[in-house]
């Protein structure tokens, strides 16, 4: 049995998760993610829903996902953006709706301080930025400069867009949904026109493989009656040239 875990709302800490609750509020923290993820490595499917919010909840959600001894799939089912498009990194595989987004940006945030404060703190968040580009580069095996030349645009990705640059697998229901405009035409369900296809080629192999048995077999015995007919050629040549010769008599007086 597959267990399901949800990614929606905020991205928070577990210390602030009460207060979420309290307001009935949609929120993350990673308690809520660890705590229910099976002892015994049963299949796991995440839906994500989310903004984003803390980089630290993120990556360790995303880190407790990917360490899971079980298969995990990810189901992005509105937004995964932010720490959420972290946490949609961990997939294995990653999927999304067709209506589904993904965003990515450079991690932000900002403290008081002076001159020398706010440079440590820009170095810090390239540094968290590049963490997080980490993830995306193993998910999606490009490039950290177009990774991080994306992440500087603040990038959104819809769904084609997300499968072709690899963050997600998949695209959810893709094999089910095929767009008509047919008013009682007679056209055929997909299933069946698939179906049909599969038995056309199955006997189209099942053919060929007869019609080259059978061209085997037409060659030889083509050449069969090739030999047998050289042969009879060769006796009638033989033949031919005993009739040439004189033919021996006793001799008489």
């Amino acid at each position: 049995m597959t267990m399901k875990i949800n990614v929606k709302g905020p991205i928070i800490s577990n210390n602030d998760k009460w207060i979420y609750d309290m307001l009935g509020m949609d929120s993350t923290a990673p308690k809520d993610v660890l705590d229910n993820l099976p002892e015994d490595g049963t299949d796991v499917e995440v839906d994500i829903n989310s903004g984003g919010g803390l980089v630290d909840s993120g990556n360790e959600i995303y880190t407790a996902l990917k360490a899971y001894a079980g298969k995990v799939t990810v189901n992005i089912v509105g937004m995964a953006a932010s720490a959420a498009s972290l946490i949609a990194m961990a997939g294995n595989p990653t999927r999304i709706s067709p209506v589904g987004q993904i965003m990515i940006h450079n991690v932000a945030g900002g403290w008081v301080g002076d001159y020398r404060d706010q440079a440590k703190l820009s170095e810090i968040l390239k540094q968290s930025s590049e963490a997080i580009a980490n993830a995306y580069q193993l998910k999606t095996g490009l490039s950290m400069e177009d990774l991080q030349e994306k992440m500087d645009s603040e990038t959104y990705l819809n769904a084609d867009q997300a499968k072709e640059l690899g963050f997600v697998d998949e695209i959810m229901f893709d094999d089910q949904v095929q767009l008509v405009a047919d008013g009682g035409s007679g056209l055929l369900p997909k299933t069946a026109v698939d179906k049909i296809k599969e038995l056309i080629s199955d006997n189209a192999k099942i053919a060929m493989d007869q019609a080259n048995n059978t061209l085997q077999a037409s060659e030889e015995t083509s050449n069969t009656v090739a030999l047998v007919k050289r042969v009879n050629e060769l006796e009638n040549l033989i033949k031919e040239k005993d009739s040439e010769q004189p033919t021996f008599k006793p001799f008489a007086f």
